[in-house]
């Protein structure tokens, strides 16, 4: 698709071009020039057309709201948060913004800029007061308002940002985006991800702020619900510059890459048969951070208080046994005020590996191996974990050695997850919640490890964040309601 197409700024013009168009490309001659490969190029050649038309008629549209007066008096009043006391008006600015189909408008539109402080009036102001900086950088209030700012409508812009996130890499995204009729650079596509991200991460940070202010608003989405709350880790490489000088060769500091684990979290709902509940009244929500355990549980506990957990019917808690994940994520429960019906549990499948385990070092053959492993399966999912504890010590009591130590080492895991009454697996089924934390180990399969995790990837921290922000919305099926709240937050009608 060719790059930039003037706008008509005329209907009737656009149409008859694509009915012109398109007209040809409806005719058939020779009927044995035609198979699967030539109906393919004719689809592709069809849909670039129409994208074409679309985007003229979106053109046409944004000429006509940058002439209306109302809207741009509205456009002005709709922006004033972004203003200070020395923002005044400064003419009119030509900006051309791209629509799909690669259709560019040229729109002549109000400009305002921070005022800068004359000669005269420097030499005037106060010695005792510190003179104000000035960022000389201004806005169109039209485009500001309608999420515009980067030269691009919000569709195109959410596209972009959509596909820099879910394509395995930018350069993928590049691709798809020019089938779909929005052909920009890569460094333009890899530029507004991250911008677009950023902004969420942003809303994300406002968002806890309220909450440690006492603002933060309770919508009662989990109110008489079962809830389920699901969390783990991952792994990514996380680049970081080599302290000292800059090479002679290259001019330029080197990096190592070090593993960081990005903590994870999923909350959604499961109705009384215990399927996960899927609708735009109820959403999953999905997030994670690189910034450590404090960072994710001020995340976990916005996302919770925000969406109500304390009107929730039943809540499960349910991990490995990452140990940051048992001593902080509990006391965080009762302090929001979770229902008195909250269970915690170890990931069932995470807890059958470890008497797999102990298996393998207790017994030497499979046959032996296999039968007394589905027989302690079945024990510890009845909820009879003592007596399987005490199965585990008559092993230990005869092993030594290397043998010893694995069994003692498997046998305190399933003993300290008793202690912590995380066992209670019986109790857990009877109420048809899930045993298995399969949901966040999906998500982390979907969001960190197809594009995030590998040995030759090293990410700056700061992008990661953006990045793992990103997918999780995408993976959550809430992209459409992320991009909303993200357009919603150029508009500032007053100055906080």
């Amino acid at each position: 698709m060719a790059k930039n197409i003037n706008a008509t700024l005329d209907l009737n013009k656009s149409v008859k071009s694509f009915h012109s168009q398109i007209t040809k490309l409806l005719e058939f001659t020779n009927i044995t020039e035609w198979n699967g490969k030539k109906l393919r190029e004719r689809e592709e050649e069809i849909r670039e057309q129409a994208m074409i038309l679309a985007g003229q008629c979106i053109a046409i549209l944004l000429y006509n709201l940058s002439i209306s007066s109302k809207i741009l008096n509205y456009s002005v009043s709709q922006t004033q948060g972004w203003r200070n006391i020395n923002t005044q008006k400064h003419g009119y600015k030509k900006r051309e913004i791209i629509t799909i189909g690669n259709v560019g408008v040229t729109l002549n539109l109000p400009y305002v800029l921070e005022r800068n402080l004359t000669s005269k009036e420097s030499d005037n102001f106060p010695l005792n007061e510190p003179k104000i900086k000035t960022s000389n950088q201004g806005f169109c209030p039209f485009l500001k308002w309608l999420g515009m700012s980067e030269g691009i409508t919000p569709l195109v812009w959410s596209t972009i940002a959509k596909y820099g996130a879910i394509a395995s890499s930018f350069d993928a995204a590049r691709s798809t985006l020019i089938d779909w009729g929005i052909n920009v650079s890569l460094k333009r596509i890899e530029r507004l991800t991250y911008l677009f991200g950023e902004i969420g991460i942003n809303l994300r940070q406002s968002k806890i702020l309220n909450l440690e202010m006492g603002h933060l608003s309770n919508s009662n989405v989990l109110k008489d619900q079962r809830v389920v709350i699901a969390v783990d880790g991952g792994r990514t490489k996380i680049r970081f510059n080599k302290k000292g000088r800059r090479s002679n060769k290259t001019n330029r500091h080197g990096f190592v890459g070090e593993w960081m684990e990005p903590k994870l979290l999923t909350i959604y709902v499961v109705n009384e048969q215990g399927k996960k509940i899927r609708t735009s009244a109820i959403p999953i929500t999905n997030d994670g951070t690189y910034s450590g355990y404090k960072e994710f549980l001020k995340i976990l506990e916005m996302y919770l208080v925000n969406l109500g957990i304390s009107e929730a019917k039943q809540v499960l808690l349910i991990a490995d046994g990452a140990e940051w994940i048992w001593i902080h994520i509990p006391p965080l429960l009762k302090k929001i005020k979770c229902p008195l019906e909250t269970y915690q549990l170890l990931d069932f499948y995470h807890a059958a590996s470890h008497l797999q385990d102990f298996a393998d070092a207790a017994f030497s053959t499979n046959n032996e191996r296999q039968q007394w492993f589905k027989k302690a399966r079945k024990t510890l999912k009845k909820g009879q974990t003592l007596n399987l504890i005490r199965n585990m010590d008559e092993f230990i009591s005869g092993a030594s050695g290397e043998r010893l130590q694995i069994l003692v080492r498997e046998r305190n895991y399933i003993l300290k997850a008793y202690r912590r009454r995380l066992l209670k697996y019986n109790e857990v089924a009877s109420r048809k919640l899930p045993l298995g934390s399969g949901a966040v180990e999906s998500l982390i399969r979907q969001v960190v490890n197809l594009r995030m995790k590998g040995n030759s990837k090293f990410w700056l921290q700061n992008n990661a964040e953006i990045m793992l922000h990103l997918r999780c919305q995408w993976i959550a099926k809430s992209w459409d309601n992320f991009c909303d709240s993200i357009f919603n937050s150029f508009i500032k009608p007053q100055a906080a």
